[in-house]
């Protein structure tokens, strides 16, 4: 019976469980599949509380965003308003405003809660 995970030793067991049910066939609606589902949505809240994921660092994100879109510095500078401005805040000289968030959020799609960290 699936109970909630509360202890380690719990969470090892059912991450256990769940590789040994990722090796079989599962069946969509089957009762194996039906406890794998379950399973992850337990060891998900478990992880959630026990093994947070800190946010990246708002320059880093800028950075990864601007490497995945493919954009240039350049591009970043009109985003943000003059390219001494993007130097500024690329190198943390200066913390990004309200505005430019605002754009970063809309443009790059970063998440609002990575933006407004203190950095």
């Amino acid at each position: 019976m699936l109970k909630p995970i509360k202890t380690e030793a719990q969470y090892t067991d059912a991450l256990a469980r769940a590789y040994e049910l990722m090796q079989t066939d599962l069946e969509e609606g089957s009762e194996a599949s039906d406890e794998m589902e379950i399973l992850s949505l337990l060891i998900k809240d478990y992880e959630l509380v026990h093994y947070p994921v800190a946010y990246p660092n708002p320059i880093d994100a800028i950075r990864f965003r601007m490497e995945q879109m493919n954009l240039s510095e350049n591009e970043l500078s009109n985003l943000l308003g003059t390219r001494s401005r993007k130097s500024e805040i690329l190198s943390g000289k200066r913390k990004l405003s309200l505005s430019m968030i605002r754009k970063l959020i809309d443009i790059l799609h970063i998440p609002a809660e990575v933006l407004i960290q203190a950095y």
